[in-house]
């Protein structure tokens, strides 16, 4: 009966989150509200989404490693 409740509170959470929370830093903030300066924006977009890549990329390999690992199991 514990764990619908825990379940229902995680939910609100996470929903509740992206209005509590800033995710911008104060450097991000103030280079992009200095100006109209459109060089400055698409650098730090293109910044933001070079470090998203990676731990896609970790993740992706991780998961086709278990992957391989489990088929070889399986078959052997």
């Amino acid at each position: 009966m514990k764990l619908p409740y825990k379940f229902l509170l995680l939910i609100v959470c996470i929903l509740s989150a992206p209005y509590t929370l800033s995710a911008q830093c104060a450097m991000c903030r103030a280079a992009l509200a200095t100006g109209n300066q459109q060089n400055t924006a698409e650098g730090i977009n293109h910044g933001i989404t070079y470090l998203m890549v990676f731990p896609y990329l970790l993740a992706a390999i991780l998961g086709f490693v278990v992957y391989r690992i489990t088929k070889k199991e399986k078959y052997s």
